[in-house]
């Protein structure tokens, strides 16, 4: 869901390449919240990022998208890492998370965190050697188990935290890093909360 948001964010203001990773194909219970994909992507049962790239192409043919039907390991994404600026997090679990933690880390990469479940979601703007990462924000985020299959995730919260995580890699490309937010944010749109954590 992160991800079909931020692409399209992201292609619809231009950047030059992006690199889409996933090994899942386009199912029906992704449509609430995965906007990239339609019903007949469904009933072609492609590949998400083939579909992704096709439909992203459409909006704008300049930026240059690499897809990757892969699985997210450290093996398979070390060479797409090479002349990459960020690492944009649209994962769905920390086991992942955490392997572009070491990676974002180990090659000097900023990455852009972001989860959602339920109507909760979080976002941190991780700066190798500027900013804590992501194991030393472990304990300021809620790890209860619950997944997207397991208890869903509402559509706004999708794109609230996307729309954040796309500003703060906007201002990466650009050089601003003054302006990035140093803080964890986390929002619960059920509950109109939202949490600042200055660790």
């Amino acid at each position: 869901a992160l991800g079909s948001s931020s692409t399209e964010m992201l292609v619809r203001a231009g950047v030059g390449t992006l690199s889409i990773v996933d090994r899942d194909y386009v199912e029906r219970s992704n449509l609430h919240r995965q906007q990239l994909y339609s019903e007949a992507d469904c009933r072609e049962s492609i590949p998400k990022v083939v579909a992704a790239k096709r439909r992203l192409s459409a909006i704008n043919s300049e930026v240059q998208i690499n897809a990757y039907v892969i699985d997210a390991d450290p093996i398979n994404l070390l060479p797409i890492l090479q002349n990459v600026d960020v690492i944009m997090d649209a994962t769905d679990n920390f086991g992942i998370r955490f392997i572009l933690n070491d990676l974002s880390q180990k090659y000097n990469i900023p990455l852009v965190f972001g989860s959602c479940v339920g109507s909760y979601g979080n976002t941190y703007t991780f700066l190798p050697g500027k900013t804590p990462c992501l194991h030393c924000l472990l304990e300021k985020i809620p790890l209860s188990g619950a997944t997207c299959d397991t208890v869903g995730v509402i559509n706004p919260i999708v794109q609230m935290i996307a729309s954040y995580q796309v500003t703060d890699c906007l201002k990466l490309l650009v050089g601003d890093i003054t302006s990035i937010r140093s803080t964890l944010l986390s929002i619960d749109m059920w509950k109109n909360r939202c949490y600042v954590s200055n660790k």
